[in-house]
């Protein structure tokens, strides 16, 4: 529970509070005298698809010669000249718009609570004024796709509805619509967004009273209610969806929901919710924790307490809580953005987009673990998108097969350079990246049928890789050319800025990535369907594959400083050593090739690039912090792990809870989701065991000894296990409950809190568990090991 003693200023966005079905969103503002609801729909963006991808193919052997020759001032003049995108970007998200209730009360307010039940998904307010008590209740339904607002009174309530898109700035007084009107009992709103191709929208509110007195009016374009018992809905309906009437079918949601009492309505978005959002709990506890009651107090002040460990647990479960409210398994379903489906501004900060060089990944890093599997689909479906439009990209920019992105896509699958920010402007490795969700995703539950749909577009990104590897200058190596490590710059030998290299360390680890992802995709299709996977022309791309993975050069540790080398090969200082991207340590997190276990070596020179940004003043920005986090818990470092928990709490996270660059992005929310569920459980690993592979289940990994109590229920591992256990006085407690749902073998490894890994691999027994039991497959069924 979030809780709230006064409501959110009208100017204070971060202090509304979320509510969202997936497509459909609001800030609740909790307002007494004026209720603010500040509205969003995933489909509704300024302007239409574009052709901006550069004729830049037959430049590009001159870049690459320049790169290698280290003509850094040349390099960028070319790149500025012959290689970026015009118009320079893709398009930007904005609001649907605004919905006002206007309440006649005439007296000051008292008694004042404002809440967040993140297992309802409903937000809460309640006050007195003049003796009356006002409960408001609010949802964004799943099942009926409206917002639905409840206001119950002792007393009647005289107060008005009405809708708007207006925008950000509270000097601009133009409302951004096509046309408003009421009638009906509803108001009907159409609008359309600036650009040529935008999706138009149609939003539709409606209102009814469940009391026997209640009235409705219409008074110009709002409706006047008196009631002490009202249901108020939105919906809406855009031509993203082609094919249908707009009015009617955003009038056809808000009939259907009229039909509804207001418990069937609550019970319909709860069940639904329930289904998904309950499969997991945490509850972390310390003797603190329970002596003073802290999960009561406001939630704001609970952020700077070092004594809290339950905030921790609740910032954890607002992470899913949001992504379940921004990514639903539906129809054409869109990603969550930089602010994941709510935004204020009609020019958001960086247009609100989808950001690939490290943002839109971090909003999934939880969504495994995380219980939340099925909100990935959106992912996938925009990448089959980017797999179509991405192929003229790649032919026209790089004379590549396959298909491309670089570092930002939008609502239509944007595949070419976005604005004309050297340091990350032309990476094309921003789908490749994605494409390694693919054989992460189907690790945790082994759906076939999933690989198979997404297998051309992984198919199409090794295709283009393979195509733009280029042999580096000692013919030892095949690396990507032009490459970067996003955002960050270098300093070479002689003192010179420069941006561009021969094969980063962030690239040459996702190329292996989606190598080794495709080669086991092929491995596991083939048994399902041996014709379709066994064609020359594919066993042709399968040996081209092989023959390419072993010649990508490996991680390089600086012999200046002992920590990985950022830009490949060269060992260049950075421009900026305390940076907020960490790019060379992608292999550590998300990726999983180097482990404390498997490459200590390599995982020490993580350690030092992690110690070295620090001493900078690295994670100055919420969504770096929270890599930091996923970083340490790899390294299997509670104490580092804790210390950066606390301070995303404290200095990235506004009183909503969201995350703070600033201003708000909520990657850093899913990213400190997914580095609190590392510290718990990771299963990235495996050892071979009588010949095979058996994947590796540690308990308690990296969790800080503060966290001396807790219970983790519906943790999900790779394999197709989810787990349910608990732990007290720093040590794993009773049985632990595994559900096998594919039958296979997992190497359970038990850990302490607090314990730091001495970099060896080192586990640590408890009592019923020793330090490898093996759990063996084959059991269906809730399963107790221990």
């Amino acid at each position: 529970m979030l809780r709230y003693p006064a409501p959110a200023h009208k100017s204070d966005w971060e202090s509304a509070l979320p509510i969202g079905n997936g497509r459909l969103g609001a800030m609740v503002y909790g307002g007494v005298h004026t209720e603010t609801l500040r509205l969003n729909e995933e489909s509704v963006w300024y302007g239409g698809p574009q052709a901006r991808t550069p004729k830049s193919a037959a430049y590009l052997p001159r870049l690459r010669e320049l790169i290698r020759q280290r003509e850094h001032a040349e390099v960028d003049k070319l790149v500025k000249k012959r290689f970026l995108a015009r118009p320079r970007s893709a398009r930007h998200y904005e609001p649907l718009g605004q919905c006002y209730l206007d309440f006649e009360h005439g007296e000051e307010f008292v008694e004042y609570e404002r809440t967040l039940n993140l297992d309802k998904a409903e937000v809460k307010v309640e006050y007195k004024v003049g003796g009356n008590l006002v409960q408001r209740s609010y949802i964004a339904s799943f099942p009926d796709a409206v917002i639905a607002v409840h206001v119950e009174a002792e007393q009647p309530l005289r107060f008005s509805v009405n809708l708007t898109r207006m925008s950000d700035k509270w000097y601009e007084t133009n409302e951004f619509l096509d046309s408003v009107d009421a009638r009906d009992g509803k108001i009907i709103l159409h609008a359309t967004p600036g650009g040529k191709g935008s999706n138009s929208l149609c939003m539709v509110a409606g209102v009814k009273c469940h009391d026997a007195a209640g009235t409705v009016e219409v008074v110009g374009n709002s409706l006047e209610v008196t009631s002490t018992n009202t249901l108020v809905f939105i919906g809406v309906s855009t031509s993203y969806e082609p094919g249908i009437d707009l009015e009617e079918a955003a009038l056809n949601k808000i009939s259907s929901a009229l039909q509804h009492s207001p418990d069937a309505l609550w019970t319909r978005h709860q069940s639904d919710w329930t289904s998904i959002y309950g499969r997991q709990s945490l509850q972390l506890q310390s003797d603190q924790n329970r002596i003073l009651g802290t999960n009561n107090k406001n939630t704001p002040e609970r952020f700077g307490d070092p004594e809290d460990a339950d905030i921790i647990a609740l910032y954890q479960a607002y992470g899913r809580y949001v992504l379940l409210s921004s990514s639903r398994n539906t129809h054409r379903a869109l990603p969550p953005t930089l602010q994941g489906i709510w935004n204020p501004y009609f020019s958001p900060p960086w247009g609100a987009k989808y950001t690939i060089n490290i943002n839109l990944q971090m909003n999934y890093w939880p969504v495994n673990t995380g219980n939340l599997s099925e909100c990935h689909m959106p992912l996938f479906t925009l990448l089959h998108r980017l797999a179509i439009s991405g192929k003229e990209t790649a032919r026209e920019m790089y004379d590549c097969r396959g298909w491309c992105c670089h570092h930002n896509t939008d609502i239509w699958a944007d595949t070419a350079p976005q604005d004309e920010w050297m340091p990350a402007t032309l990476w094309p490795l921003g789908g490749a990246w994605l494409c390694v969700h693919i054989w992460e995703h189907f690790l945790f539950d082994e759906d076939v049928d999933f690989l198979k749909w997404m297998f051309p577009v992984l198919q199409g990104c090794v295709e283009f890789l393979l195509d733009f590897l280029v042999e580096d200058e000692t013919r030892k190596y095949l690396v990507t050319s032009p490459s970067l490590s996003p955002e960050n710059t270098f300093r070479d030998a002689d003192g010179k800025k420069g941006i561009f290299c021969e094969g980063s360390t962030m690239d040459i680890a996702i190329v292996r990535d989606v190598f080794s992802g495709f080669l086991k995709s092929i491995e596991r299709l083939e048994r399902h369907d041996t014709a379709t996977f066994t064609t020359p022309a594919l066993q042709d791309l399968i040996e081209r594959v092989r023959i390419a993975l072993p010649k990508l050069p490996p991680p390089t540790i600086s012999s200046t400083h002992g920590a990985l080398q950022e830009w490949g090969l060269d060992d260049y200082a950075e421009s900026e050593p305390g940076h907020r991207h960490v790019s060379h340590l992608y292999a550590l997190y998300p990726g999983s090739s180097i482990t404390p276990t498997s490459t200590p070596d390599l995982a020490a020179a993580a350690l030092k690039t992690l110690e070295r940004r620090l001493s900078h003043g690295g994670g100055h920005t919420g969504w770096s912090r929270a890599w930091l986090i996923c970083f340490f818990a790899r390294l299997r470092k509670p104490a580092q792990c804790l210390e950066n928990i606390r301070s995303l709490l404290r200095d990235s996270t506004v009183p909503n809870m969201m995350d703070n660059h600033p201003p708000v992005q909520l990657d850093g929310n899913w990213g400190g989701c997914a580095g609190i569920l590392e510290c718990l459980l990771q299963s990235h690993e495996t050892e071979v065991r009588g010949g095979r592979d058996i994947r590796v289940i540690r308990l308690l990994p990296a969790c800080p000894a503060e966290w001396s109590t807790g219970k983790l229920k519906g943790v999900k591992a790779r394999g197709g296990f989810e787990l349910d256990f608990e732990w007290k006085d720093g040590v794993v407690s009773g049985p632990v409950r595994v559900r096998n749902k594919l039958g296979h073998e997992a190497l359970v490894c038990i850990h302490r809190c607090g314990d730091d890994d001495r970099m060896a691999g080192d586990n640590f027994g408890v009592e019923g568990l020793g330090e490898h039991d093996l759990f063996t497959g084959g059991l269906r069924e809730p399963d107790k090991v221990g």
